[in-house]
């Protein structure tokens, strides 16, 4: 708990939908989008664990999956619908649980502590050997939040309309695609991933991200602004924009004549 538990815990939720989604691999953005089916979403869980454990600089260790000042801990996570959807194994019953629920609908995350007695699970004694899930009276009175709910880090690639979607990811270049992309989210930071996410499949996607910013500011007064190189965040931020080192945001060359900001060269080249 001394440690930014929420932004560790919001990296790792993060990681791991992304991980799951693989979008610079299959154009996937969405956990809830067609093309993900309900097996992988279960996985995001699974996946999870490992992600929970680097965030926070631990080890795995059985017999659980991993140790916190010496005491066994069980991580579960979960995208499942309810108020307590968990589904505690055997060997995590009666034990501390790390418990992380994630809204795919909302793309948001909460984080509980609770031991998680027999007599707190549905069940009976039948049922021992099977995966039990906390009963909500006793979640509600005994689970300690760790992280209430918190916004994830925002996928812009959800703000497109439908119609915007199939330009963005047709069957035209990636340049033309990449065009699309800034006119249609003008003033929205985008980080990699969301890029190399459009670009699935194709070598480089960058080099032609970084070629779509001549047609941009020629045909259509939009300024791309990287976080990589200083002047164009210090532009972005100018505007209102916080860009990490890998994102990227656009702007329309009007707010550079506005605020009497001089608009950085065009780079094209890392």
């Amino acid at each position: 708990m001394a440690q930014p538990l929420t932004d560790l815990l919001r990296t790792a939720v993060d990681d791991a939908v992304k991980y799951v989604l693989d979008g610079a691999r299959t154009w996937r953005f969405d956990l809830l989008g067609p093309k993900v089916d309900s097996d992988e979403r279960s996985s995001v869980g699974t996946k999870l664990q490992y992600h929970v454990i680097e965030q926070l600089g631990l080890k795995k260790v059985p017999p659980l999956d991993t140790e916190i000042v010496g005491i066994a801990v069980e991580i579960k996570g979960t995208v499942r619908d309810a108020t307590a959807p968990w589904m505690i194994p055997r060997e995590g019953q009666c034990q501390v649980t790390i418990l992380i629920r994630i809204d795919p609908k909302t793309y948001r995350f909460a984080a509980w502590l609770m031991r998680t007695h027999r007599v707190w699970l549905s069940g009976g004694k039948g049922n021992q050997d099977l995966k039990r899930s906390p009963l909500v009276d006793a979640f509600r009175a005994f689970a300690l939040e760790l992280v209430p709910w918190t916004d994830l880090p925002p996928q812009p690639l959800a703000l497109l309309t439908q119609n915007q979607v199939e330009v963005v990811f047709g069957t035209d270049g990636l340049r033309k695609r990449a065009t699309a992309l800034f006119t249609y989210l003008p003033g929205v930071v985008i980080p990699r991933s969301s890029l190399v996410t459009v670009g699935a499949g194709l070598h480089d996607p960058m080099k032609r991200l970084r070629e779509a910013k001549t047609a941009l500011r020629h045909d259509h007064d939009v300024i791309v602004l990287v976080g990589k190189w200083v002047d164009e965040r210090q532009a972005a931020r100018a505007f209102g924009h916080e860009l990490g080192p890998e994102d990227w945001v656009a702007v329309p060359r009007d707010l550079f004549v506005q605020a009497n900001i001089e608009v950085p060269p065009l780079r094209i080249q890392e």
